[in-house]
């Protein structure tokens, strides 16, 4: 999927020109690629909704840069996106300029599909999914907005290893072969989960007070004492 918002060229970097776009109602970004960087600001809102989208993290953006003598075109996908972590708000947005003709490395949500795992209908197991998204290289023209994966006939202790994943021609996945995408846990008893919920919540004994070494008594001094011994 392939978005379209515009950017301005800024001139200053730093926290406070940062703070300063922030309150301008804009996000400070950078634009990567070709060997360069450039320092640009972004409308939170267009920002904001490509993000919220399902390709928004892994589609094309097609980028009116204004600022210069006349306004560039240039065609990139999100690289990183810092959030406020109390308001979840955008802080700040890295971009990766891209060519069409040239392999880029991407990382692409999971998807689990089809009907719930055998073991967990069945056997009540529980479905785990150590794995959120897949670190990838292709061309941008056949960057998949995610990538699915089908868990359905999943038993208990099975699972999907990045191995076993497919996916279509011209995409090469660059995570750990033996990394575990999805697989299905054996369950765990309610009383077994009291008893480990309990014991986390028992405070810990005090630690027996160390006994204090007796103390020595101190050795007389003499009244005198430049007066020799009698």
């Amino acid at each position: 999927m392939e978005f379209a918002t515009e950017a301005t060229i800024r001139t200053q970097s730093g926290k406070g020109a940062a703070r300063q776009i922030r309150r301008q109602g804009q996000i400070p970004a950078v634009l990567y690629g070709q060997g360069t960087s450039r320092l640009i600001q972004l409308d939170p809102k267009a920002i904001q909704n490509i993000l919220v989208t399902q390709a928004g993290s892994t589609g094309l953006i097609s980028l009116t840069i204004q600022g210069d003598e006349q306004a560039q075109q240039r065609t990139a996908v999100i690289q990183d996106v810092q959030l406020d972590p109390l308001e979840g708000s955008i802080l700040h947005v890295d971009l990766l300029e891209v060519s069409m003709d040239k392999p880029v490395r991407v990382k692409v949500p999971v998807h689990i599909t089809g009907a719930a795992p055998i073991g967990v209908k069945r056997d009540k197991g529980v479905m785990q999914q150590p794995m959120r998204e897949l670190h990838i290289e292709c061309l941008p023209n056949v960057i998949p907005d995610q990538i699915d994966v089908d868990a359905s006939a999943l038993e208990i202790n099975q699972g999907i290893h990045v191995r076993d994943i497919r996916v279509a021609e011209g995409i090469k996945v660059l995570d750990d072969p033996d990394g575990m995408v999805v697989n299905v846990a054996v369950p765990i008893s309610e009383e077994k989960l009291t008893a480990m919920l309990t014991s986390e919540a028992a405070p810990a004994a005090a630690a027996p007070e160390p006994e204090r070494a007796a103390e020595e008594p101190a050795a007389p001094t003499p009244a005198n004492p430049s007066e020799p011994p009698k």
